[in-house]
């Protein structure tokens, strides 16, 4: 595995790699666990040659978060992916994605406006500014994320439908369900926050999310049942939820009642210090 840090040598070795197979890249911000490594599993069985980003993105962190907090252990994660025969590590430094005089901002109205775009403002545009150049960088054939942040993914793909990024094409940026743990956590690099009373307490999200399905996909009233999910959380030790929300799983919209769309459940909660974010999908019957 080569390990990347200069654009200019990067360039030179996605022109190898080109002539040898497709690219799939990951983007990352490193401290990877097993949710990562799926991605990167899934990777390798769809592209002959694999890319992983790690670069913590100081844009899409607000005044008040945990950029300087946030966990960094490239040595580990460095063995981490070459031992999933990862072919090159890109792990830019600051100065070398955002140099001096950088002025550019790539902004995606409607998918970001609400939820975690509302709780963080500016967090999307960072996120796809990032990804916007990402992808300029590695110019991949096609690009996996998580699902576990499901309006990141929304945010992604409607940028790649805006800006005509066909390579990778929008059927090209790919989906991974959540990981999670035994007790159904997503997993997370935050979750190491937790100390072990909150990680107890943060199993009760996945459940109370569960819960909150059944009730929805049996007929029941959607302001209601999301209410119950709130006071549940609480009750269990969140003690603020930004937002727990059915919504289109295209547009985001909010969503007052099953339809034929496709639709998920987005819940964001702070426990102790830390913000955790799920996602579920809901089926009509």
């Amino acid at each position: 595995m080569q390990t990347i840090t200069g654009l200019e040598l990067l360039r030179k070795s996605i022109a190898d790699l080109q002539r040898d197979g497709e690219i799939a890249l990951v983007p990352t911000m490193g401290a990877l666990h097993e949710g990562h490594l799926t991605l990167v599993r899934e990777a390798r069985k769809k592209a002959r040659h694999v890319i992983v980003s790690i670069f913590v993105n100081p844009t899409q962190f607000g005044p008040n978060e945990d950029l300087d907090a946030y966990p960094r252990q490239m040595a580990e994660d460095s063995r981490l992916l070459e031992a999933e025969g990862v072919a090159v590590l890109w792990a830019p430094d600051v100065a070398e994605v955002y140099p001096d005089g950088f002025a550019t901002n790539v902004s995606v109205s409607g998918v970001s406006d609400n939820f975690c775009g509302a709780a963080r403002p500016g967090h999307f545009d960072g996120v796809a500014t990032v990804v916007c150049k990402l992808f300029h960088q590695v110019l991949p054939d096609m690009a996996l994320f998580g699902e576990k942040d499901w309006q990141q993914l929304a945010v992604i793909r409607r940028m790649a439908r805006d800006l005509d990024l066909t390579q990778p094409a929008v059927g090209n940026i790919i989906g991974v369900p959540t990981v999670r743990e035994d007790d159904g956590l997503a997993m997370s690099s935050r979750n190491r926050y937790l100390s072990s009373t909150e990680r107890t307490a943060a199993a009760s999200l996945p459940r109370a999310m569960r819960e909150t399905i059944a009730a929805i996909e049996a007929g029941g009233d959607v302001a209601g049942a999301l209410a119950g999910l709130e006071t549940a959380l609480k009750t269990a030790g969140f003690h603020t939820v930004d937002y727990a929300a059915l919504a289109n799983a295209d547009s985001l919209a909010p969503v007052l009642s099953l339809g034929t769309d496709p639709a998920r459940l987005l819940v964001a909660a702070r426990i102790g210090s830390t913000r955790l974010i799920d996602n579920m999908a809901v089926l009509r019957r």
